[in-house]
């Protein structure tokens, strides 16, 4: 049996998941508003994603019997002064899931749930590779950003990103 607390972190967990593809879609956006649509389609993908991790949690609590509440997702607010802003947002936002995840994670291995352990191991990696990938535009953009040419570049490149479900088999 799945602690009571652990539960409500896993329940949170959805919403969290559900907000990051609010922000990720906010944040394409704001770059298809630039006319960065290769940008666009990288974060698009990024809220696909994220709606798909929320599913992950469902149907985990789903099949361990525990009832999951919804609850409002916020809107994000944004403003963005320039192309790198959503890019730190971005990198900031993984780096929020991912200390959730261990904090959930945390709470199950005291509880000695085994089970949810193994479930978040998948996350625990997926964000380490978030966070590299959100490091890593940052990167680009302080390479290339500022170089027309460069930056028309790194766009076209984002552009040729495809969504790929997750493997993650519960």
């Amino acid at each position: 049996m799945i602690n009571e607390n652990v539960s409500k972190l896993l329940n949170d967990q959805i919403n969290k998941e559900l907000f990051s593809a609010y922000l990720y879609m906010e944040i394409a956006n704001h770059y298809v508003d630039q006319g960065l649509n290769g940008f666009a389609n990288w974060y698009q993908i990024q809220a696909q994603e994220e709606r798909d991790h929320a599913l992950l949690f469902v149907k985990y609590m789903q099949n361990n019997g525990l009832k999951i509440t919804l609850k409002a997702i916020d809107s994000p607010t944004t403003q963005f002064l320039n192309n790198r802003e959503p890019l730190v947002m971005g990198l900031d936002h993984e780096q929020f899931v991912t200390e959730s995840i261990h904090t959930i994670y945390d709470a199950a291995y005291t509880n000695k749930d085994f089970r949810t352990m193994q479930f978040l191991d998948w996350f625990v990696k997926e964000q380490g590779e978030e966070e590299t990938n959100a490091e890593d535009l940052i990167k680009k953009m302080d390479l290339f950003g500022s170089d027309s040419k460069g930056l028309y570049l790194l766009d076209n490149e984002l552009g040729t990103r495809v969504y790929a479900p997750p493997s993650l088999v519960l």
